[in-house]
């Protein structure tokens, strides 16, 4: 405990008399705030009184909107006209690779200095969000914003910095449907993405004011959308923070991820609502798969083959990247390929240059369809990723007003929802399992990006695992891809999760097994996979495990 000293207080019946006057340090919360997670001293720079009046002046305007608009993701609209979007900044004209990571401050350096066009700093899938990793998270932004960051890694006794040329950096808050528990507003939680939308914004607008005029920032990226609606608060919300601390209306620039079937049909709605504040959207390519199954977990006949084989060669994602391609460009603004999730294989030089050969394929055929960039999990595809948007677009910033893809225009309903097609296997069962255990226990002990079997996996990999082994269960499916014919029910999934925990303490070692929360991250993982109900997200249901209350830390004297 900070300040603690010596002195009298009084515990709610007696005086306890002691040697000399004390003060217990806490957050100064404006009135309706209260702060429920550990006290620090670097923590309360950035929980200042101004900083909390300002979240909680969000929440109070949005919170009923925020409900209403997850009520009713079910209604859908469209928004017709020739109508485009405010003009691209020429800050943010070129986004021909961008990496994206967790706000890790070592991971903001080195993202920064990677040569990408833009970083992406995650809050949401590449964060576990516990109240440290949150609070250290506004503390590195802010750092990098004012050109301060700074890390001594001790075991290698390097310093990092900052280069003198870094990429543009840009935020994704959490989605709507999380909330943030360490801080509640008016007796509720608050509501996760504007905790941190507002935290950041508040901090952090006035070094993007040095642009003088709209369109030069903040910038963000929003996740997990799945109708206009959102947008449109989203909107609102910029509007809002951009009045309160007096900027250029259109100041803020954010782009959309579409990342979830719903969103699919509502893009040039989302596009619309946010015309003023869009730089785009993005093809959230695997919680999109996530997506696909959570809309249709009731179908039996809409059963995804193994993990590795939807990929953006089946029909419906092809047809639903060929369609954000062409909604974007017809409106004026950037459109965002999707991840390349391999990380580079230093002990196995002829895979690595397998992989690498399948990133550079991957790229070359989102350039081709006409992205105007794409994203990299790590600083060493940057390379790579880059020559091949610089061989393909030359010296143009983007291909807004070059790759149009009318044919795009006549993409049909089942185009989009076309069924993928591929076999089902055991070891596609044993992947998912492996996976998603080691993710989830990584993810309660405070990592949210994790490499794993030569991939970054994050949230969105790790909820296909879970989401496709509960299909798999739900439906008994057969698994005939490698000759077994099996179905898959409760008996089989138990041995398997049995035999790959066990798996998994020999491939990461006992010591480091007996530690981790392996055998809570399988309870949990087990569970969601073999429930009647498919829950809506897996870190949703895991969030509890990490939330950690303080007791409520007053000033006080007698």
């Amino acid at each position: 405990m900070n300040g603690v000293g010596t002195g009298s207080y009084y515990t709610g019946a007696t005086a306890v008399p002691v040697a000399k006057p004390f003060l217990m340090a806490g957050y100064d919360a404006p009135e309706g705030v209260e702060i429920r997670g550990r006290y620090d001293g670097e923590f309360a720079k950035i929980l200042t009184r101004d900083a909390l009046n300002f979240v909680a002046q969000l929440q109070r305007e949005f919170k009923q909107r925020v409900r209403y608009a997850l009520e009713c993701r079910k209604e859908a609209k469209k928004r017709e006209g020739d109508w485009v979007c405010a003009a691209v900044p020429p800050a943010v004209a070129d986004r021909k690779v961008e990496i994206t990571g967790p706000v890790e401050r070592k991971m903001v350096i080195n993202a920064l200095n990677s040569g990408a066009k833009v970083f992406m700093a995650d809050f949401e899938d590449a964060l576990s969000p516990s109240w440290e990793n949150l609070m250290n998270g506004h503390i590195n932004l802010k750092d990098a914003v004012n050109g301060t960051i700074s890390f001594h890694d001790k075991a290698r006794n390097r310093v990092y910095k900052l280069n003198d040329q870094i990429a543009k950096l840009f935020v994704r808050p959490r989605g709507w449907h999380l909330p943030e528990s360490h801080i509640f507003i008016d007796g509720e939680p608050a509501t996760a993405c504007l905790v941190d939308f507002g935290l950041y914004f508040f901090h952090n607008y006035a070094p993007f004011r040095r642009g003088q005029g709209a369109g030069f920032g903040p910038f963000f990226y929003l996740p997990k959308m799945e109708h206009s609606r959102e947008a449109k608060i989203w909107n609102c919300v910029f509007e809002k923070a951009e009045k309160m601390v007096g900027i250029e209306r259109g100041s803020i620039r954010a782009t959309v991820l579409i990342e979830t079937l719903p969103a699919a049909f509502q893009m040039d709605e989302i596009l619309y609502e946010l015309r003023d504040h869009s730089v785009g959207l993005n093809c959230g390519r695997w919680d999109y798969i996530f997506s696909y199954v959570k809309t249709f977990q009731g179908h039996p006949d809409r059963l995804l083959p193994d993990r590795f084989l939807v990929g953006m060669g089946q029909h419906f994602m092809k047809s639903y990247s060929d369609r954000l391609i062409w909604t974007c460009h017809r409106r004026g603004v950037h459109a965002m390929g999707g991840m390349a999730a391999q990380i580079p294989i230093k002990d196995d030089k002829e895979a690595n240059e397998a992989a690498l050969d399948l990133v550079k394929k991957d790229k070359l055929r989102e350039v081709r369809a006409g992205h105007d960039g794409t994203w990299a999990a790590h600083p060493g595809l940057i390379p790579a990723c880059m020559e091949v948007f610089n061989n393909t677009m030359g010296n143009s910033p983007n291909q807004i007003k070059t790759a149009k893809r009318e044919e795009a225009a006549n993409l049909t309903e089942e185009d989009l929802l076309q069924r993928p097609r591929g076999v089902r296997t055991m070891e596609g069962l044993r992947l998912n399992t492996r996976v998603g255990i080691q993710y989830l226990a990584a993810w309660l002990t405070g990592s949210g990006s994790v490499p794993l079997y030569n991939l970054m996996e994050d949230a969105a990999t790790a909820e296909i695992s879970r989401v496709q082994n509960w299909q798999w269960l739900k439906y008994g499916a057969e698994l005939n891809g490698d000759g077994l014919g099996v179905r898959v029910n409760k008996e089989l999934f138990g041995r398997v999760v049995e035999e790959e925990m066990a798996r998994i303490e020999k491939e990461v070692g006992k010591e480091k097994y007996k530690k981790g929360m392996y055998k809570e991250a399988s309870k949990i993982f087990t569970r969601q996979c073999t429930t009647s109900t498919l829950d809506d997200f897996l870190t949703l249901d895991a969030y509890n495990n990490i939330v950690v209350h303080h007791p409520k830390l007053t000033q006080s004297r007698l």
